[in-house]
């Protein structure tokens, strides 16, 4: 331990004043170690994150953010544990039910890495709580993720003119939403708005595709899609189409009340001026920051070419304008891919092409959320590029569902000092990563 205290023991100064309090708080641990890349928890390739280190070293120095970064991810509807993150980083404060920023949280940046909504416990919770930290003035960028993207894609499905393209989408998408629109159902929904959709069998057809839609719809997402991808979309949807219904009948939701609460839906999140219009039009789907690329997801050629060549506000203002177009192409597209690929062969492909521009334009490292670990954050190489895989499993549910206790939090905090600190309430300490130390070990190795 005293070589790991001697490699660590710099960034202890920087940790945020708040952080000793937050780790009687919450039993987070103070003892920091060298980031272990070797165990699988860590990384678990070392040989080929010392490459990518390697690779990346060839291409200048590392620039680092001007304020300390706040990294958390994936709180999937769990307000409680998004909270706990942050009072474990020193960024927030909580007095019983309220929270306020600290000293350090008015000075950080802190970013959001998609995949808030969904599982639950409640989303409207988890929506205004970020809406709170933005109304005290935090530095707050919400990027987004696939299950974000799912509500956005589920009701402009239903909602725009029925193509054989878009008239799947409700219930493609919808199952995992089915908890929101209860909660809008409960919270928002009138007997007025009851009142104005139809009869019970009416509402059914308006939510599921047509009887026709097994022959259009091959051929409208044949642009779109192989053959192979056209396949699993209709397998998925006729899995799908059957887990809607029994779902919704779950949630206690009748077609009438379903088809209403979407509607609602629409109007709350959709329209400009509803009560959460904010959470889609402050989303943006990178952020990048020095050498450091924020995603929900990862990344593939198309996407390196246009940030290496136009910048990451060209990224973000295609992001905007296809959004706004047809869903489903919009979804199966490049910009997409940013918060839905798992590197698999049906996802965008990364190349070393893509990996070199992105190298050569001074982006290191991406950091994202989307795979969530047991064990704390990850860092390791994919398709030769570094990633740190900051999705330490917070919300509830799916904790319960994988055996993990109780409520998770952590946070990934990186320092202008290049010093970056992975927290998590499922490891023991806090994991510490800086290029140097790693770049020592292979020079030694």
């Amino acid at each position: 331990m005293g070589e790991l205290a001697d490699n660590s023991s710099g960034i202890a100064p920087l940790l945020p004043p708040m952080f000793d309090d937050a780790c009687e708080l919450t039993g987070f641990p103070r003892d920091l170690e060298i980031w272990p890349l070797a165990e699988d928890h860590s990384g678990g390739n070392l040989e080929a994150v010392r490459a990518s280190l390697r690779a990346v070293a060839s291409h200048g120095n590392w620039l680092w953010p001007d304020q300390p970064v706040v990294f958390v991810s994936d709180p999937h509807a769990d307000a409680d544990g998004f909270l706990r993150s942050l009072v474990a980083s020193g960024a927030v404060r909580r007095r019983g039910d309220d929270f306020s920023l600290t000293a350090f949280g008015n000075t950080a940046k802190i970013v959001v890495g998609g995949d808030c909504l969904d599982k639950g416990p409640s989303n409207l919770d988890m929506l205004d709580a970020l809406r709170e930290l933005i109304d005290q003035g935090a530095d707050l960028h919400l990027l987004a993720g696939n299950h974000d993207l799912r509500l956005r894609l589920a009701i402009r499905g239903l909602t725009m003119p029925r193509t054989p393209l878009t008239e799947h989408l409700f219930v493609r998408m919808g199952r995992k939403i089915l908890p929101l629109l209860r909660e809008i159902r409960t919270r928002y929904v009138t007997s007025a708005d009851l009142a104005r959709v139809p009869d019970e069998k009416a509402c059914r057809k308006k939510i599921f595709p047509s009887r026709d839609w097994v022959e259009t719809f091959p051929v409208a997402a044949a642009p779109y899609l192989t053959p192979a991808g056209i396949d699993k979309e209709m397998r998925k949807l006729k899995k799908k189409s059957k887990q809607f219904a029994k779902q919704a009948k779950a949630e206690g939701l009748t077609m009438r009340e379903l088809y209403a609460a979407a509607l609602c839906c629409h109007d709350l999140f959709l329209t400009p001026g509803g009560a959460y219009s904010w959470f889609f039009t402050a989303m943006d789907v990178i952020e990048r920051i020095g050498s450091l690329l924020f995603v929900h997801a990862g990344i593939d050629d198309a996407m390196c070419d246009l940030l290496a060549h136009q910048g990451s506000k060209a990224v973000n203002a295609r992001y905007r304008l296809e959004a706004e177009k047809d869903p489903f192409s919009f979804y199966s597209g490049s910009v997409a891919n940013l918060v839905r690929t798992k590197y698999r062969p049906v996802d965008g492909l990364l190349t070393e092409e893509g990996v070199n521009a992105l190298h050569e334009c001074g982006i290191k490292m991406i950091v994202q959320g989307h795979v969530n670990n047991h064990r704390g954050q990850r860092i390791l190489s994919k398709r030769g590029l570094l990633h740190l895989e900051g999705d330490v499993t917070l919300d509830r549910s799916s904790r319960h569902l994988e055996g993990l206790p109780g409520i998770g939090a952590g946070a990934t905090l990186i320092f202008p000092t290049g010093d970056v600190a992975g927290l998590s309430s499922d490891y023991p300490r806090v994991k510490h990563f800086k290029p140097e130390h790693h770049l020592v070990e292979i020079h030694h190795a």
